[in-house]
């Protein structure tokens, strides 16, 4: 009895907060409700069937495949070799632990705002650091320009997630038996040679954790990228999570977006699932 009494209040936070909301957004994607109105119809599949003709939707799940494919490649790869470089290198390891590990404790509105100033046409770090090595014809207002908007955000999105896979490599690696590296030493392999037959399929564990949370985050970003962008120069750097937003409160369109929110988390929930399904497959392989 007492358990549930003291479950009842998170558990009915997390209804109110999570679970109507998400049956909500489900029953309006039938809909074309505005947000506003007290008056709705049904139109039921028309949202869905109107993704198939919408440019911007298309662009969407455009810019989403390629932000997700470099959350799977950037932070995952850079991670590990930090993690590689850091582990068992003593006190100094620490400190530059520390120092890789300082963008996760800063909120992504915050890096966004950083990563701005780095991007300033006329005094950012980047466009200076250009100049000066003779570069000049490569510096460029990197937001406002179409082709390079969206891969700017992902890269100071990716800035702060490399921390994260650093840490989760750095305990996978604590789990590595250093017999198995000194044998592959003493068998004459090459430092790389044993990081790629021995260490990193050791690391499989680790590296199905920072691929789906790599995934999941960069499904959901739209912190950074309302920050940055807002989704422009002209729909260039949008994803599903902003137009989801740009639909339901920019436009009024409260039914479509919606159905965006509906595809977004259809494609989350996919993601976890085979996350999952990895995660029981590695514990019977391990029982």
């Amino acid at each position: 009895m007492w358990a549930f009494i003291f479950l009842a209040i998170p558990v009915s936070f997390y209804l109110v907060v999570v679970i109507y909301p998400l049956v909500s957004s489900f029953y309006y994607s039938f809909t074309d409700w505005n947000g506003f109105s007290d008056t709705y119809n049904f139109v039921g599949l028309d949202n869905f069937e109107r993704m198939k003709t919408d440019r911007l939707f298309r662009n969407a799940i455009e810019n989403t495949v390629l932000w997700t494919a470099a959350a799977i490649v950037v932070p995952t790869t850079i991670g590990l070799l930090i993690a590689l470089a850091l582990h068992e290198r003593g006190i100094l390891s620490r400190v530059y632990k520390s120092l890789f590990y300082l963008p996760i404790c800063l909120s992504l509105v915050v890096i966004g705002q950083v990563w701005i100033w780095i991007y300033q046409p006329g005094f950012g770090l980047i466009n200076i650091v250009l100049k000066e090595i003779g570069l000049s014809q490569y510096m460029r207002a990197f937001l406002a320009d179409p082709d390079t908007a969206l891969q700017s955000v992902i890269a100071a999105w990716s800035w702060q997630q490399i921390a994260t896979a650093m840490v989760i490599f750095l305990a996978g690696l604590t789990a590595v038996p250093k017999e198995l590296t000194e044998a592959a030493e003493i068998d004459g392999a090459g430092y790389w040679r044993t990081v790629r037959h021995v260490i990193v399929p050791l690391l499989r564990p680790a590296s199905i954790v920072v691929i789906a949370l790599s995934v999941i985050n960069s499904l959901k970003s739209f912190d950074i990228l309302y920050m940055m962008t807002r989704g422009g120069p002209f729909h260039s750097s949008d994803n599903l999570a902003m137009m989801m937003y740009n639909e339901s409160f920019q436009k009024y369109y409260m039914g479509y977006g919606s159905a965006v929110a509906v595809v977004l988390f259809l494609i989350t929930l996919v993601v976890i699932i085979f996350y999952f399904r990895q995660q029981r497959g590695l514990e019977q392989l391990y029982d």
